[in-house]
């Protein structure tokens, strides 16, 4: 038996804040895994702000934000270890991704590592699509490899954060991609409202069908891909073209979560005299109204199981500590059949 001590970080592409993960691994036949302490820290309101907008920032900026980002993240688990006291072996951070356009060789998650190694005082490992990107893979998803090895035995493993993905095993080896947008588009209608988000999707089940625009999204250019594909912000704003903004809020988000439950539906097959076994993590796992509606969509080819709060809240903070663990061993943590790239590969920069 070996056993493995890591933190995790995951900054989503939602914004709202930095998930922490202490999460210990053991390895014997298999792998298994605990997750005895996490949290949500939320960023203050300016660095928030700088964050979503980062994108837009001038060079200088940037770097200086990269900066104060990963010194924010290292003082927040220094904070996070000294309460528990806790030794993690090494920190494993996903960062805030700005830029993603893998078909330039290119993504860019900030949050420096050396900056974050000083403030918390541990071994980090960061930087984890790029390898994969240079050897022509999409540099996502990266989560797969967790699913595989720490959830292997349900049939998809569908996380709901800024962007909906999915992860199964096809043909032997591991198949994902994005599905579609997910909280990114449906927080920004929902703070239209004065609300950072719909809980529980309540705003969007008191809205009404636009049939014009559920048909215009469900035509969107993406669903058109096959293969290894992901989704950046880059690609949000042709998304946005398709929705009148002259609509009524609820409208927009109850055809959104419409829009949703059928793409992420046709996803999922039927098993040979059974159903399928699906699990759904990430913070739009919490929208009681979606799930309402991709389990009417499902009928009898596929169930929801339930899973624990804490993996359904902390699941990608979880798999980027393993990855993390696969990274010290030197294995590998990024799969080509997802990626598309030339080779499966090991990916992440260590300092220590």
């Amino acid at each position: 038996m070996q056993t493995y001590e890591m933190i995790g970080l995951m900054s989503g592409t939602s914004g709202d804040g930095l998930d922490i993960a202490f999460s210990r691994f053991h390895s014997k036949d298999s792998w298994t895994y605990e997750i005895p302490y996490a949290e949500t820290i939320p960023f203050p309101k300016k660095l928030a702000k700088r964050l979503v907008k980062s994108h837009e920032l001038s060079g200088l900026e940037l770097s200086l934000l990269d900066v104060e980002f990963g010194r924010w993240m290292g003082e927040q688990v220094k904070v996070f270890c000294e309460r528990h006291s806790l030794q993690p072996q090494a920190v494993a951070s996903h960062g805030h991704t700005v830029f993603h356009q893998p078909k330039k060789k290119l993504s860019l998650q900030i949050g420096n590592a050396w900056s974050l190694h000083v403030a918390c005082g541990l071994p980090v490992i960061n930087d984890f699509r790029m390898l994969d990107i240079q050897l022509g893979g999409q540099g996502a998803p990266l989560v797969p490899i967790g699913d595989q090895l720490l959830f292997g035995e349900f049939d998809y493993c569908i996380n709901l954060g800024g962007i909906a993905n999915i992860s199964m095993q096809q043909a032997g080896q591991r198949a994902a991609f994005d599905i579609c947008p997910f909280n990114l588009l449906l927080n920004h209608f929902a703070q239209k409202k004065k609300m950072p988000y719909d809980a529980n999707g309540s705003l969007a089940k008191s809205g009404k069908l636009i049939p014009k625009l559920l048909k215009a999204l469900n035509k969107h250019r993406f669903y058109k891909k096959s293969g290894a594909k992901s989704l950046g912000r880059e690609d949000l704003a042709s998304f946005f073209d398709c929705i009148d903004s002259g609509e009524k809020v609820p409208n927009i988000l109850h055809t959104l979560v419409e829009h949703y439950a059928i793409q992420i539906a046709e996803c999922i097959e039927a098993k040979e005299a059974r159903k399928a076994s699906v699990i759904l993590t990430g913070g739009g796992a919490f929208n009681r109204y979606f799930v309402e509606r991709l389990e009417a969509m499902l009928l009898d080819k596929a169930q929801i199981l339930p899973i624990g709060e804490q993996v359904i809240q902390f699941k990608e903070a979880l798999i980027f500590a393993f990855l993390g663990v696969l990274r010290l061993r030197n294995e590998t943590n990024t799969l080509a059949s997802v990626t598309g790239a030339d080779r499966d590969s090991c990916g992440g920069l260590l300092i220590s």
